[in-house]
């Protein structure tokens, strides 16, 4: 009975080995695939054919193709409209998709609504969990937005696309004319900061694994941090869930919280020093709009409006995921700027 006792234990022990070792891995590569190829005016680009669950939740009017940022590594955009071109990023673990609600907002004749998503997210390129740092993450989205040769855009940002696509932008001088803030984060730590106890919690070896990657869990509570939970039912859920737990690798959303900063020796730090600066040096058209509701960001409002202390402010009730409960509010704050820039540029031409 002892050996048997004995082998029992050995045997629980060589499995919960295995099932450690093969949750905290580093993960694989995996890049999408398209057919064929959607043609912008500065060249085609691969073209990404939308499984039917995410298509119902767009229009034929969007285009939806692949940037290669490096070999093997593909950023997916979506996009829709023309005129002015608004960089709508996203945060973690959401996509492009976010900003759906938005784009039905604005003028789709005056303005060109694009909508990348981060590595790791979406049906962008998975990669290992060692790839995800702040640096590699701007210089992707840097790489997408220099390919499209834009010549001046209206950004939007919210949660780690706050400092990814200013990151981004900080590399393309000149191409940022305006800005929408909503509830994100652009300073670097200057000394050890309390985080929120999901993030603390899930910088434990295995017990984050288990609890955001094995279990997918996170996209499970993407409601609860909501003002109205219902503005994220389950079949949103479904879609920013889907394309990541299907894929063979799940490592983005917990790397990118493991990514957020808690002191000013974090590796994420450095890059948000970059962040910070650029986002100080900035003299361009700046709105903030706010989700006091929020359990994650809330309270960063008044941090922001330190930063940009003359920007208009628009606060509302709505949770993390503002582009869900007042996708209206946040279109009418990007044509507020849209239109300052506009005629900005207007008075600066010959003539004007």
């Amino acid at each position: 009975m002892k050996s048997i006792l004995l082998w029992l234990l050995g045997l629980i022990v060589l499995i919960g080995g295995g099932f450690v070792l093969a949750i905290t891995r580093d993960g694989e590569r995996v890049t999408p695939t398209g057919s064929g190829t959607v043609a912008l005016d500065v060249g085609t680009f691969e073209a990404f054919p939308l499984p039917g669950y995410a298509a119902e939740f767009v229009t034929d009017a969007y285009e939806s193709y692949l940037v290669e940022v490096e070999p093997g590594i593909k950023i997916h955009v979506l996009e829709v409209g023309e005129g002015m071109p608004v960089y709508l990023q996203h945060g973690n673990p959401t996509s492009g998709f976010l900003y759906r609600k938005v784009a039905e907002s604005l003028p789709l004749d005056r303005v060109r609504a694009i909508m990348p998503t981060m590595v790791g997210l979406g049906f962008s390129s998975k990669v290992p969990a060692s790839r995800h740092t702040l640096d590699n993450h701007v210089r992707w989205m840097s790489s997408a937005l220099e390919q499209l040769q834009l010549e001046g855009l209206v950004y939007v940002g919210q949660d780690w696309g706050g400092p990814v696509g200013l990151g981004a932008l900080a590399r393309l001088p000149g191409l940022l004319k305006g800005l929408v803030v909503m509830n994100t984060g652009y300073t670097a730590p200057t000394e050890q900061r309390e985080l929120s106890t999901a993030h603390r919690t899930v910088r434990t070896p295995v017990v984050g694994e288990v609890l955001v990657e094995v279990s997918g869990g996170i996209f499970e509570r993407l409601s609860s941090v909501q003002d109205d939970p219902v503005s994220i039912p389950p079949e949103v859920s479904a879609l920013y869930a889907r394309p990541v737990l299907e894929s063979g690798n799940a490592k983005g959303p917990l790397a990118l919280m493991r990514m957020v900063p808690d002191g000013p020796d974090h590796p994420s730090t450095a890059q948000m020093r970059v962040v910070e600066s650029y986002a100080r040096s900035l003299d361009v058209p700046v709105e903030l709009v706010w989700g006091l509701s929020d359990p994650i960001l809330g309270q960063g409002l008044p941090a922001m409006r330190a930063l940009f202390p003359g920007a208009p402010v628009t606060e509302t009730e709505a949770g993390h995921f503002l582009q869900e409960e007042v996708p209206d509010v946040i279109g009418a704050a990007i044509m507020r700027v849209v239109d300052e820039v506009a005629d900005s540029e207007e008075d600066d031409s010959p003539g004007g």
